[in-house]
């Protein structure tokens, strides 16, 4: 592990508290402090694990915001919870045997296409419309899949969350973002004990960008809560298109190689 200057552990605490405040109106909060650790000089994996140690907090935090003021019934939402832990645990185990490439190659494409789905779809306001799926249904196929993806490979999981409560549930787009982080918690929290079972976590520096991270997610959840979706629509189409662009960025991304970039 290393350790990092008073310069370097100043910018990892600023990267946590962006990542906690845009990470709990639309997600993507990885696209700030992965970089960031990988900056420091943390190895990739080790990049990784210390991030879901401090998201997990980022997360928890924002689900605390949105719980209080009522916008996720977390007794309700428990078994949801507890599906999308175990699901991120055995992806965190896939992780390790299996390649990703098809899922890298893919990735990109499908948050492009939800980034057009919330800024070119009618009517995807705060307003909650007609499931499509019912929530028996949800919890057991959408939510274990989400969390397997969340644990094997991770980025955009947030927005694949909030899609599929719009998109299948009917939630209106706060509705949304509130579940969304409950089951972010969830399976950021069965990760992390993946890792930590791998000891691979810089402790320290996570539990030190953890509380930056809790900070920023409250003042995010409380804006997002004021603003409704005419913030989280808008944010959360850039965090997808900043997501992709990143992921494409990367010289070694297969869909570079399979078209030639």
């Amino acid at each position: 592990m290393i350790d990092p200057s008073t310069d370097l552990l100043t910018l990892l605490a600023l990267a946590a508290f962006a990542a906690g405040f845009v990470d709990s109106i639309a997600g993507g909060g990885g696209l700030i402090t992965v970089p960031a650790l990988l900056l420091t000089g943390f190895a990739p994996v080790e990049a990784l694990a210390t991030n879901k140690l401090q998201g997990v907090f980022g997360s928890a935090s924002a689900t605390i915001a949105y719980a209080s003021k009522g916008h996720v019934d977390l007794r309700k939402q428990l078994p949801s919870a507890v599906l999308a832990l175990i699901g991120s645990v055995v992806g965190a185990l896939v992780a390790t045997v299996l390649p990703g490439e098809a899922l890298k190659i893919a990735l990109p494409l499908l948050l492009v296409a939800i980034a057009l789905y919330f800024a070119l779809k009618p009517n995807v306001d705060d307003i909650d419309r007609t499931e499509r799926l019912s929530p028996f249904l949800f919890g057991l196929l959408v939510v274990p899949a989400i969390g397997f993806y969340d644990g094997m490979f991770g980025p955009g999981a947030g927005s694949f969350y909030m899609l599929a409560f719009v998109s299948l549930a009917g939630y209106g787009v706060l509705k949304a973002t509130a579940h969304t982080k409950l089951l972010n918690f969830a399976s950021n929290l069965g990760a992390l004990g993946f890792f930590a079972f791998a000891s691979v976590i810089s402790w320290k520096i996570g539990l030190m960008m953890g509380v930056c991270q809790f900070i920023g997610a409250r003042v995010g959840a409380g804006l997002a809560m004021k603003s409704g979706a005419k913030l989280i629509k808008p944010l959360l189409v850039i965090v997808c298109v900043a997501l992709a662009i990143k992921l494409l960025s990367d010289p070694a991304h297969p869909l570079r190689a399979l078209l030639r970039i």
